[in-house]
């Protein structure tokens, strides 16, 4: 596959969310690079994907114009549904929503996600943003994938407050809290690709970005990281990948350095 030698760390992350969606499936869109990332697997890989924006927008049609925002203008144009967020909130109550994008500020070896503090309840040492929808993607969604920058400080074993539910403890803990479905199937981060052991629910580091080592990676983990026997290097974004990417983003807004 030809590639182009010159990428942002973002494209490659964007390239990689991507290719995690598949033909036919309804995805909630999140803002940013997951927002990037299914406009470039809409354009290539998935024609008949829908998106399910959070603020009440159902497409299943690129919009004409590049956007910033799901609420800009060119995504409301033409779009098969304009509601608002209860109505699409809804369909993920109804599991009609395959997959969702979220992120965090810190995320554990199980998934779990941090948008709500650090410290604890009662000796509070930072304020983050908090939940917003990330709690109902986490738990109603068929399965969610993880973008979030690679850092120590947010690679953490245990997150001090659970925003948003991966696996809890490890298996069988979104049964026991009564989680019917779903759980976070990828981490994409600034530095490798996880997935989830399907036996103990822990990440597993299952490919390594260009340029980057497994040492890296394990210095950036705050725990044992555990890796697949068959452990390969991410495929950088193909020339068309950033062709697409480039006309969604013609100005590198989400994605320059």
């Amino acid at each position: 596959m030809d590639t182009d030698p010159v990428y942002t760390q973002s494209e490659l992350m964007v390239a990689a969310a991507s290719r995690e969606i598949a033909d036919g499936e309804i995805v909630f869109v999140g803002m940013r690079l997951p927002l990037l990332g299914f406009l470039v697997a809409k354009s290539l890989l998935a024609p008949n994907a829908v998106g399910v924006y959070e603020l009440g927008i159902i497409r299943d049609t690129v919009a004409p114009e590049p956007i910033l925002t799901m609420g800009d203008l060119p995504n409301l144009y033409r779009s098969q549904w304009m509601a608002d967020t209860r109505d699409t909130m809804s369909l993920l109550q109804q599991g009609l929503v395959d997959v969702s994008f979220i992120g965090g500020a810190q995320v554990d070896r199980f998934g779990n996600l941090n948008t709500t503090l650090t410290g604890s309840s009662t000796a509070i040492t930072t304020r983050l943003p908090g939940s917003g929808g990330a709690c109902d993607l986490a738990c109603l969604a068929h399965r969610h994938i993880i973008i979030m920058a690679h850092e120590k400080r947010r690679f953490v074993p245990g997150v001090d407050y659970i925003t948003s539910p991966g696996y809890g403890d490890g298996k069988g803990w979104r049964e026991s809290v009564g989680l019917v479905r779903g759980g976070p199937s990828a981490v994409i981060t600034t530095l490798g690709i996880f997935s989830f052991d399907p036996l103990t629910c822990e990440m597993v580091l299952t490919s390594v970005h260009p340029g980057v080592t497994v040492e890296m990676i394990k210095e950036q983990t705050g725990w044992p990281v555990r890796i697949s026997a068959e452990l390969s290097q991410t495929p950088p974004p193909s020339l068309q990948e950033l062709s697409a990417l480039r006309r969604f983003d013609p100005d590198r807004y989400w994605t320059g350095k």
